[in-house]
């Protein structure tokens, strides 16, 4: 299996005196919810080797020992003049301290944010570092005369793209990415990418939408031919293409009628997973996320941010028993500039105690805000069950907004479109999927057999499904079809509000197939499905999954339908 495989470093000309080093892991990197696909990833490095030297984007000491092994054998790595760094990560430290010992004279190339994270990040070492604000070049000679793009976001403050003009590579650092591993370089045959593509979007750029439309409005000018990102392929065949989603998904959030203002620091990177995982819960439901790193943000950018809000959530670890001050400094931003009938949420992470997160809990508690999910309180690094429900609690949050907006509106009755619409009719389904310390489950009746070889069906399902997560191309679920005259306590059952990680099946006769999905006992029959590939459709996924197994659990029972008399209705 591929998951087994080990770790490597693929390396490959790309252009003129232009080489990638591919880090390679084959299984899922890390517990953040960007991984979650669980497709591997590749961290990707360049050298560009012309009258001076430079890498660009060393990885992460996961790869330290490998990646300089590879470059050893390829480059005298003592000669090595500049070390670009698109954005700095404290998991970069040991790799970037080992190549100062082989080339101290080594100078770095970042952002002024970079610059800050890097002295940090190197505490105690004298450092030669030249601070890129956009108009700066840096010429290593041969036409490879870099120019440098300063694309910050408030998860990546310090984000630096870098052109090349003589080869047309942009590099592009944590924009146009994706998780996945292979040994393809470049992206040709770009379509089988476009889920991975839209995952890692959704993840990494749809908090910061408003950020990503900047960074895309300073790009346009550059004649480009290739993006040469952080993970996963290349983008040069699917260039034109990724470029125009970038733009058309992050119109879809900056134009949405609720914004969340998701308000954070972040100490050694827990919180900021924590609040990248709520982050997707809000934005999969389709209301739109300000992020806020709030030790890189202006109090002022904070106060605008919060009064056009409908909700905000606040996230902090805990230093020394409180908050950091620029959390405090944001709660006193927040309390004094949001009315409280703007709903409200809290989460943090801590190593041995959480003051942090009570102190806030309790202030906006005592000024009469309303939550919108339940305080979420981690211990350490945060796993994939703590993830989802996190996920979770973000989509909850977002559907108690969008409610409280439609009870403001006036109902209308159903048009006879919708009335006939929804006199389509599909069998009453209970999608069931595990994976890992990950399992949720929904009620579904837009089914429909879709082919016959393979035996395969489609499933429609709504963005904002906790189990939507658990649909992608790859997983595995159960599709359990419900009995006419014992199928209502089992509609009733998953049609009931769940709380954030709650377990979908207690209180549900269920067992298990061999890869762990759930069958419910008491369905007519079920079939485990394999999903192939999905479609967007509006504001459902419509994933096609071919049948593996299935059983026919009663020869006598009939197949429960479900019948609606609207189409805006279940």
């Amino acid at each position: 299996m591929l998951k087994n495989k080990p770790r490597d470093v693929q390396v490959y000309p790309i252009a003129t005196d232009t080489r990638i080093l591919r880090s390679r892991s084959w299984s899922r990197l890390r517990f953040e919810i960007e991984y979650a696909l669980a497709k591997g990833t590749t961290a990707n490095s360049y050298l560009i080797e012309s009258d001076k030297t430079a890498i660009i984007d060393p990885p992460g000491e996961t790869f330290t020992q490998i990646y300089l092994e590879a470059l050893q054998q390829r480059f005298h790595v003592e000669e090595l003049d500049y070390v670009i760094l698109g954005h700095v990560n404290p998991n970069r430290a040991v790799t970037l301290k080992a190549l100062l010992e082989i080339a101290p004279q080594i100078t770095f190339v970042c952002s002024n944010p970079g610059a800050i994270n890097l002295r940090g990040a190197l505490e105690n070492l004298d450092l030669q570092i030249i601070v890129m604000r956009g108009e700066e070049t840096l010429d290593l000679g041969n036409g490879h005369n870099l120019q440098f793009i300063p694309t910050p976001n408030p998860r990546y403050a310090d984000q630096l793209c870098t052109y090349d003009p003589q080869t047309e590579i942009l590099y592009t650092d944590k924009l146009f990415g994706a998780h996945v591993c292979g040994d393809q370089v470049f992206d040709e045959g770009w379509e089988v990418y476009n889920e991975d593509r839209r995952y890692y979007f959704d993840c990494l750029m749809a908090p910061h939408a408003r950020q990503v439309e900047t960074a895309l409005d300073k790009l346009v000018d550059f004649p480009v031919r290739m993006y040469a990102n952080g993970h996963g392929p290349l983008v040069r065949d699917g260039l034109i293409e990724l470029t125009k989603a970038y733009r058309e998904w992050s119109q879809q959030q900056t134009s949405a009628d609720l914004t969340v203002a998701l308000i954070y620091a972040s100490a050694y990177g827990n919180t900021a997973t924590l609040a990248q995982a709520i982050a997707r819960g809000i934005t999969k439901a389709g209301v739109a996320l300000e992020s806020i790193n709030c030790e890189f943000t202006e109090p002022e950018d904070i106060r605008l941010a919060v009064e056009k809000s409908a909700g905000f959530v606040i996230g902090s670890p805990t230093l020394g028993g409180h908050a950091p001050t620029p959390v405090q400094t944001a709660l006193g931003i927040v309390l004094s500039t949001a009315t409280n009938n703007k709903l409200a949420g809290v989460f943090g992470s801590f190593g041995w105690s959480g003051e942090a997160v009570d102190l806030i809990e309790g202030k906006l508690k005592d000024a009469g805000y309303r939550f919108g999910f339940d305080t979420i309180r981690v211990k350490f690094k945060p796993d994939d069950a703590t993830l989802q429900l996190c996920e979770e609690a973000g989509t909850d949050f977002a559907q108690v907004l969008k409610k409280t907006r439609k009870v403001r509106l006036p109902s209308l009755p159903a048009t006879s479109v919708e009335q006939a619409v929804g006199r389509i009719v599909g069998s009453l389904c209970v999608l069931t999927a595990k994976e890992g310390d990950r399992s949720s489950a929904m009620l579904a009746s837009w089914v429909s057999q879709a082919s016959f070889s393979p035996p395969g069906l489609t499933i429609a399902v709504a963005k904002e499904r906790a189990v939507e997560t658990l649909t992608h191309t790859g997983n595995k679920f159960v599709l359990n079809i419900l009995k006419e005259g014992n199928h209502l306590g089992l509609m009733k059952h998953f049609l009931k509000p769940f709380g954030p990680g709650e377990d979908r099946f207690a209180d549900v006769a269920v067992q298990e197939t061999e890869s762990g999905s759930p069958i419910l006992t008491d369905a007519l029959a079920y079939l485990e499905c394999s999903v192939q590939n999905r479609m967007e459709s509006g504001d459902h996924w419509l994933v096609y999954a071919t049948v593996e197994s299935g059983k026919l659990l009663d020869n006598d029972g009939v197949t429960a339908v479900h019948h609606r008399k609207s189409a805006t209705h279940y």
